[in-house]
């Protein structure tokens, strides 16, 4: 069964917030927990990360928040072979907190979807977008929507499992098209050493 990690920001996601009442309706839903919530140290909240990631059998999906969404992007990139997806959802700029430069800077291996809003405080969304860009990621822009977040109205938030069907659909078209690459290389390899070339001796 797959896992979904979820990884909240700054000061954790209360009772009111979406990654909590997304998190009750996901079965092997796993909360990451901090140290200390308000301290986002990226090395420390990646490795919590990592280690549930590790921990994990099977697939493993994430949905991310704020800082946790950094977090979660560093951890995800080194254990590519084992995610299916993730959701990051008005991701923190990575430049106030001085961070940049310890991200990925190119195309994810697994297929993401980034969620940004037009007025948020952590992050604006030209920044959003080169991030997603950057990234390959998927952009959805939720208009005025602050940091969707619960303070912004954001509890129950159907979309979110939306969101995480998609990118189980993607996961999966992405591995049924490894699979028949993988079977068209070794038919052509096998018919390669089958081949026999016509002989040119005259008749």
């Amino acid at each position: 069964m797959p896992t979904t990690l979820i990884v909240p920001g700054l000061k954790s996601s209360g009772p009111t917030h979406w990654q909590t009442w997304l998190e009750h309706r996901l079965a092997g839903s796993v909360r990451i927990n901090q140290r200390d919530w308000n301290d986002p140290h990226l090395p420390d909240w990646s490795s919590r990360v990592r280690r549930e990631i590790s921990r994990s059998e099977g697939p493993v999906f994430i949905a991310a928040h704020s800082f946790g969404a950094l977090a979660a992007v560093q951890a995800a990139s080194d254990h590519a072979d084992r995610i299916a997806g993730v959701l990051l959802v008005a991701p923190a700029d990575p430049e106030h907190f001085g961070v940049a430069e310890f991200l990925p800077a190119r195309q994810l291996e697994f297929p993401t979807i980034v969620v940004a809003s037009s007025n948020d405080p952590w992050i604006s969304l030209d920044s959003a977008v080169q991030w997603a860009d950057r990234w390959g990621a998927d952009l959805i822009g939720l208009g005025e929507a602050g940091h969707i977040n619960a303070e912004s109205g954001f509890g129950p938030w159907p979309k979110a499992l939306a969101l995480l069907e998609r990118l189980r659909r993607a996961s999966e078209f992405r591995m049924a098209s490894e699979r028949l690459a993988a079977l068209s290389l070794s038919h052509a390899r096998r018919t390669q050493r089958n081949f026999r070339p016509p002989s040119n001796a005259a008749a």
